[in-house]
């Protein structure tokens, strides 16, 4: 009998974090319009979580270009389609590879690094301590942070598209002998609006969502380091899943209004 119970709570428990993860962002969208703004905190935070992900985003798409073309190629010979390469590379990278792929990247790096920086700020109660001195830590800790995920992932989901296609463009023109310029001319006939705009799209939301998951995980966090261990842990496992999602969601609305 404790089995449907120890269900049956874990049930309610989930439910009852998506209703609170719903009133938070309902928080951060009201104090996301109301002043002060923290314009320098933004910008630390931009840095932190765009520039300083660059580099780890750049060799995972220029890894993706090359490994998927290398992958693909031999198949595409078999068939005489070979010709095909660029344009399959460039529609599969742009549409769905490359935003899921740099997205669960940065749930991994972002995600985890906002859920155990709140974390331990909660821990070792600066948070409480920001809230005796009159400071409102939500538009400063979490209002920030979600908003600069949100800005920053769409960038880099762009910088890891375009590296991956360099990737790729490499491979086709060592094992195929393709010139750069032919490939990206491919490249760009191939690809059109209703490729690029959804794609865009969809990482603003894979973006607030890693940035929503991170800051409620460390902001709610139990005390105890082993809170904030569970937190970061559980920021990247439930921010993987909403990615999933949010990508089923996307995919779906945007087949259907493209397709009209």
């Amino acid at each position: 009998m404790s089995k449907p119970n120890s269900f049956l709570d874990r049930t309610k428990s989930f439910f009852a974090e998506i209703g609170d993860m719903t009133f938070f962002a309902g928080r951060f969208f009201r104090e996301l319009f109301s002043a002060p703004f923290e314009f320098k905190e933004l910008i630390r935070q931009c840095y932190n979580m765009g520039i300083r992900s660059l580099f780890l985003v750049t060799v995972t798409g220029f890894i993706l270009g090359l490994v998927f073309t290398l992958q693909s190629r031999p198949t595409l010979m078999d068939l005489g389609a070979e010709s095909w390469m660029p344009s399959m590379i460039s529609i599969s990278i742009v549409r769905e590879i490359g935003p899921v792929i740099i997205a669960l990247i940065c749930a991994g790096r972002i995600g985890s690094g906002i859920g155990a920086e709140l974390g331990s700020m909660r821990v070792t109660e600066q948070i409480d301590a920001m809230e005796v001195s009159g400071t409102n830590p939500f538009k400063y800790l979490v209002v920030t942070r979600i908003l600069a995920v949100t800005l920053m992932l769409p960038l880099l989901v762009i910088a890891g598209d375009t590296i991956a296609l360099i990737g790729s463009a490499i491979v086709e023109n060592l094992k195929g002998d393709v010139s750069y310029t032919l490939y990206f001319n491919k490249v760009f006939d191939a690809l059109s609006f209703s490729d690029v705009l959804p794609a865009t799209v969809k990482t603003v939301f894979f973006g607030f969502a890693i940035g929503l998951v991170g800051t409620y995980k460390g902001y709610n966090c139990a005390k105890g380091t082993v809170g904030v261990g569970e937190a970061s842990n559980s920021a990247v496992v439930y921010t993987s899943m909403l990615l999933f999602i949010l990508d089923f969601i996307a995919v779906f609305v945007s087949d259907i209004f493209f397709e009209l």
